[in-house]
């Protein structure tokens, strides 16, 4: 290896570095969206296993004080109890019907005692005012409801809380700890309203089942492995162009070619005001520098 030859190896070495610390890098953006696509077909799988299923007794799905199997989420299933209106909790903040609309949650006695929360849809927000207009009351006495489980939510990484008789996300425990039945209200999951038995004349909004989009996931997993190749394309593709040139300065210097490479020459408007101020024949005719310029 000659002296000539060492810059030039090192530099490439560099590139091939970083190139690998490129692949790398997107290698595990890749496997990231590669798990985030195999998590959203688990997710439709379970829509699709038991979003439609017959309901089941809720002692099925959700034993007393246990939290929801993960393979239960969705199923339905069909409680009988009494509703506790004067309980009525609302969750803000929903992205419902292209505003921020607020869910309504009311807990329901069980015949067997537990409390189920129950979301029975959705309502708009006031207007001017932030909060609902109003609120459809659920049927009196005893009903009939068919639900669809669903796991409770985290509270927010950003604190943020809501006004009275409101919550920010449906977090079960809250939600046991600011209304009347408190200890007797199941923090393991909540039910998605279906149906009502006798049915009342006005309802909230019905919740829209979830979409079946798997989502662009794949398609990004895929463009990453396809930025990986494509650095070492461009780094393979610098150094090629390197060698050559090198091989032919080489072959240049022993035939005793000079080769000049061209370079991009670089002029201002001042200056070609100025050469054309120089260039002019009548020293009476030429205007006025300044204004020349300033045209310029």
């Amino acid at each position: 290896m000659s002296a000539r030859e060492t810059p030039a190896l090192v530099r490439w070495s560099g590139y091939i570095a970083v190139a690998i610390i490129f692949a790398i890098a997107c290698g595990f953006l890749s496997h990231w969206q590669f798990s985030r696509n195999e998590e959203r077909a688990r997710q439709l799988a379970l829509v699709e296993n038991n979003y439609n299923r017959e309901p089941v007794a809720l002692g099925t799905a959700l034993a007393t004080g246990a939290e929801l199997d993960p393979a239960a989420e969705w199923t339905p299933v069909e409680v009988t109890g009494t509703y506790l209106p004067e309980e009525q909790v609302l969750v803000r903040n929903r992205p419902r019907g292209g505003t921020s609309a607020f869910e309504v949650l009311v807990p329901f006695r069980l015949d067997d005692g537990r409390v189920l929360i129950i979301d029975r849809g959705w309502v708009p927000p006031g207007d001017p005012e932030p909060v609902p207009e109003s609120v459809p009351s659920p049927p009196a006495g005893e009903v009939t409801v068919i639900v669809r489980l669903r796991p409770g939510e985290a509270l927010p990484t950003s604190g943020r809380t809501a006004d009275e008789g409101q919550v920010p996300t449906i977090n079960l425990p809250l939600i046991s700890g600011m209304v009347a039945s408190g200890s007797a209200v199941e923090t393991g999951a909540y039910g998605l309203m279906v149906s009502e038995d006798p049915a009342p004349a006005v309802s909230p909004s019905a919740i829209d089942p979830p979409t079946d989009d798997p989502g662009p996931h794949l398609s990004y997993a895929v463009q990453w492995i396809l930025f990986a190749v494509m650095g070492f394309a461009f780094i393979g593709y610098v150094i090629v162009s390197e060698r050559r040139i090198r091989r032919e300065d080489a072959e240049d210097a022993a035939s005793g070619i000079t080769r000049k490479r061209p370079k991009r020459k670089r002029r201002d408007r001042d200056a070609d005001a100025e050469d054309a101020l120089i260039d002019s024949p009548e020293p009476a005719e030429r205007p006025d520098q300044a204004s020349v310029i300033r045209s310029a």
